[in-house]
């Protein structure tokens, strides 16, 4: 393959990532706070890694994971943030009602990352018992999910910054 012939590739190396002016979102879910504020805490120390301060972080309690995805959708639509992330624990119970929330907040969460056209982050764990979300919200940032996150927001920022502009919706025709 030439040179002349070689694809274009957007990698978003956030080591490349200029933080200067950067804002982040994290919408955090109140329920199983003793799980989701680990979660915060490994995501607001991975954002300082890279440069984006506590004065560059906004924080937003929500009473549960179901409501993430309205809290990310009213953050986004400020334009403030370079990306929202969300934050929550979804530990079953004895029903299925875990299941249907995270199906709703997966949706949720997506969609608003493609209608409002910045990366707005699933940091929300889905685990069967208590143990196994308090191990993913490790005080260890390679271990803590809400770290990595964290990570991917800072990729997803730098791969936006390196995709072509999005392009204007064509003019409807009147008649």
């Amino acid at each position: 393959m030439s040179a002349s012939s070689a694809p274009r590739v957007w990698s978003g190396a956030p080591e490349r990532l200029a933080s200067a002016g950067l804002r982040v979102a994290i919408a955090v879910s109140r329920w199983n706070e003793q799980v989701t504020r680990r979660l915060l805490d490994g995501a607001v120390a991975r954002l300082a890694t890279a440069g984006i301060g506590g004065d560059a972080v906004d924080v937003a309690w929500v009473p549960g994971s179901f409501e993430l995805s309205s809290c990310a959708d009213r953050l986004a639509a400020t334009g403030r943030y370079a990306a929202v992330l969300c934050l929550g624990a979804i530990i079953k119970g004895e029903t299925e009602h875990d299941r249907h929330i995270a199906q709703a907040v997966a949706r949720g969460i997506e969609e608003t990352a493609r209608h409002r056209g910045l990366p707005v982050l699933f940091g929300v764990l889905t685990c069967d018992n208590l143990a196994q979300a308090l191990a993913r919200a490790a005080a260890a940032p390679a271990e803590n999910k809400g770290a990595e996150c964290a990570t991917a927001a800072l990729e997803m920022i730098a791969l936006f910054a390196e995709l072509p502009p999005v392009a204007a919706a064509p003019a409807v025709a009147r008649r």
